[in-house]
């Protein structure tokens, strides 16, 4: 980590036959300092239609402010971006956190953004921080998009976090979430469940459809023949997800005996629908989480869950960033996930 500092440096300037603001000026049919400004985040000055053909072409010529002129003007930016959706999510937050320290510790700043999950959103961050000479990505939860995919092709230099590349390839940071699932199973079977289930979103990410295989697969493996009831839920959130599956189970085939939510947040939905229905959470229906952050402690005393280390990538996250920058080979970073055992009474033993 000590060497991030003297190893992020600044690709040479671009070769004359790149693609220049006057280059985008002519094609929009604008002045250069409104390309200028546009390419530098200011879009206010422009009309919409204006900014966004500027933007496309930016996008398309695959344009890059001249570094060496930045740093005339003040030096290298010291910015890394980090792109992450649903920030009301503890989970996103906590890898937030813990990026923001581990860069600030060598010497950098993190600009944070919201994409909702949604590709439009990725695209018009990585536009503008890329406009800011943001000096490393961060992609939390990735979803293929045109402008992450142009940038991968330019090789800038991008971390994956918690879902890999949707392109394939490239440095990741996350865990083992097929094991993560296995052991959620066999803490269910240690339990003694007989009628599992699991409840996932409408709309599975890699993440998630990662978890719900390898919970599956490992109770196949275990109890050949088993029948375990699956259900997915709409909603904006893992929260309305979780309620909305929940409903549909108890409503389709009553209540398991455990139940398998791939998100903690999925957790507290289920566990809404059980007390609306008068349903002891744990003692008549045992759930299992994945994430096991820090509000379980105060707030979810009946849910044993998978810990994921996020206070942990952080310095994953910055490690593969600085040998990014340097030309190393980066691939993916799998840390270590443990199950947190909680009774009804609020004890919690780890595994």
């Amino acid at each position: 980590m000590e060497g991030i500092v003297n190893n992020w440096h600044r690709e040479p300037a671009p070769s004359s036959g790149q693609t220049s603001l006057a280059d985008i000026a002519v094609e929009a049919g604008v002045s250069v300092s409104t390309v200028s400004r546009i390419a530098n985040g200011d879009l206010g000055r422009a009309s919409a239609a204006t900014v966004a053909k500027v933007q496309r072409l930016i996008a398309e010529r695959g344009y890059r402010p001249n570094p060496v002129g930045r740093s005339l003007r003040g030096g290298d930016s010291r910015l890394v971006a980090m792109l992450a959706p649903n920030l009301d999510n503890p989970a996103m937050a906590a890898i937030a956190a813990s990026t923001e320290a581990a860069l600030r510790a060598v010497g950098y700043v993190m600009i944070l953004c919201d994409t909702h999950d949604r590709p439009d959103l990725q695209d018009e961050y990585l536009r503008a921080m890329r406009s800011r000479f943001a000096e490393g990505f961060i992609v939390v939860s990735a979803v293929a998009s045109p402008e992450l995919e142009a940038s991968l092709d330019r090789r800038e230099p991008i971390v994956f976090v918690n879902r890999r590349n949707p392109y394939g390839g490239g440095p990741f940071i996350g865990i083992d979430n097929r094991r993560a699932g296995a052991d959620a199973a066999d803490h269910l079977l240690a339990c003694g469940v007989r009628a599992p289930a699991v409840i996932h979103p409408a709309e599975l990410s890699s993440t998630i459809r990662e978890r719900v295989e390898g919970f599956i697969d490992r109770l196949e493996e275990r109890r050949p023949g088993l029948c375990v009831r699956r259900y997915d839920g709409p909603g904006g959130n893992h929260l309305d997800c979780g309620y909305a599956a929940a409903k549909r189970l108890t409503a389709e085939g009553g209540w398991p005996d455990g139940v398998l939510c791939p998100s903690d947040l999925m957790a507290y939905g289920l566990f809404r629908a059980a007390g609306e229905q008068g349903v002891r959470i744990p003692d008549e229906c045992c759930p299992v989480g994945i994430d096991d952050n820090d509000l379980n402690d105060w707030i979810a005393p009946w849910l044993s869950s998978i810990k994921i280390p996020y206070r942990h990538f952080g310095d994953a996250i910055v490690t593969s960033l600085r040998d990014l920058r340097a030309g190393s080979s980066v691939g993916e970073v799998l840390l270590p996930h443990k199950l947190i055992r909680r009774r009804s009474g609020g004890e919690t033993i780890e595994n």
